[in-house]
């Protein structure tokens, strides 16, 4: 099982990404996906989730600004990230649990200039 998260960059204040993460070796459509990110020297948060059966959920620093999508066709969870703020900035990880097991993607570091 493995997730490849990509789509991260340098980008000022006020702007936009959206990052992706590929599934692979998994049947995608039955299981969660989430996003967290790490800023520097802090701990990994979660901010973002999606169901399997496309429910999306937040922290409440996100929303609004974040929007976690998925596309079980091509076996991919995408996170639209809008209005960035630089404290946005962070390595962000995509992840999911297959049976019992925690999956991190590697992260795709976003930075935020002001």
């Amino acid at each position: 099982v493995q997730l490849q998260a990509c789509g991260g960059g340098l980008v000022q204040a006020g702007g936009s990404l959206r990052l992706s993460c590929k599934a692979s070796g998994i049947n995608f459509r039955l299981y969660d996906m989430n996003w967290y990110r790490q800023p520097p020297g802090k701990q990994r948060e979660w901010v973002a989730g999606i169901t399997s059966g496309g429910s999306s959920n937040y922290v409440d620093a996100v929303k609004g600004r974040f929007t976690v999508s998925r596309d079980n066709v091509r076996r991919m969870s995408s996170l639209q990230i809008d209005r960035l703020r630089p404290e946005d900035t962070a390595l962000y990880f995509c992840h999911t649990r297959y049976s019992g097991t925690d999956v991190w993607g590697r992260g795709t570091q976003v930075t935020v200039s002001s």
